[in-house]
């Protein structure tokens, strides 16, 4: 039976329209992402069958777990990391969710100019979450910032699907936490309590006005007083004189 051309011409136009809206940059890299995915988990648990549910969408990330406390784990801090971006001889690192890890066995992906590239030397998992890569999402949120606020669960559930991979990758390895500068945390400190000063000497001064203020109208109310008193004391020996005369 020959398919009508309104209905040929409906559904070609509706494919094309959808087909448009497709990101393939980002389609793709959640493919080999799942891959991989698929992969480690079938050799970290012997299950041949885990590329089914993680290829559809239906599986849960594995939960990784929060060794943060741990005394032999290290830290970074967010300059160190913003060195790690594969510039002269430099490895590449990147951090999602505070967790940092070398991705420099993935050159052809996070080498400069590649695909992967705005999420090396940053936190950069909000991105990770919305495929948002540039400039701010729909929220108005810098797209490569590590805020998580505002994220739906199925944008915080790519987050921990990324986190998966670079967790369980047999090439990626975890280097630690990120963390800030101890040094920017004293200067900021520092910089808290002067303002605080600042204020506190600032409401002194206003309070010694407000009392230097009080005090002169005290004097003026006084002088007022005694001069009234000057005068009621003039009329008074006036009065007695004219009594006298009288």
């Amino acid at each position: 039976m020959a398919i009508p051309v309104w209905l040929a011409a409906t559904v070609t136009g509706v494919t094309g329209v959808l087909l448009a809206k497709v990101d393939y940059n980002l389609f793709f890299m959640k493919f080999f992402r799942n891959l991989s995915r698929s992969k480690a988990r079938a050799r970290l648990h012997d299950n041949k069958y885990a590329i089914i549910p993680v290829m559809l969408g239906i599986e849960e990330p594995i939960k990784i777990k929060d060794d943060i406390d741990a005394e032999n784990v290290m830290t970074i801090t967010r300059e160190e990391l913003e060195e790690m971006d594969g510039y002269d001889g430099t490895p590449l690192y990147l951090s999602i969710k505070g967790r940092v890890y070398d991705v420099s066995a993935g050159q052809r992906f996070y080498g400069e100019g590649k695909d992967y590239h705005d999420w090396v030397g940053t936190d950069a998992s909000r991105s990770f979450g919305t495929g948002c890569r540039g400039g701010v999402d729909r929220s108005g949120m810098d797209c490569l910032s590590e805020s998580l606020e505002g994220l739906t669960k199925k944008e915080l559930k790519e987050i921990d699907r990324w986190l998966e991979l670079y967790e369980t990758h047999d090439k990626y390895t975890f280097i630690g936490h990120l963390v800030d500068d101890p040094v920017n945390d004293i200067l900021d400190q520092i910089v808290d309590e002067e303002a605080e000063e600042e204020v506190d000497v600032a409401e002194e001064v206003d309070i010694a006005e407000e009392v230097d203020v009080a005090e002169e109208v005290d004097v003026a109310e006084e002088v007022d007083v005694a001069e009234e008193v000057d005068v009621a004391e003039g009329e008074s020996e006036e009065s007695v004189g004219e009594t006298i005369a009288a």
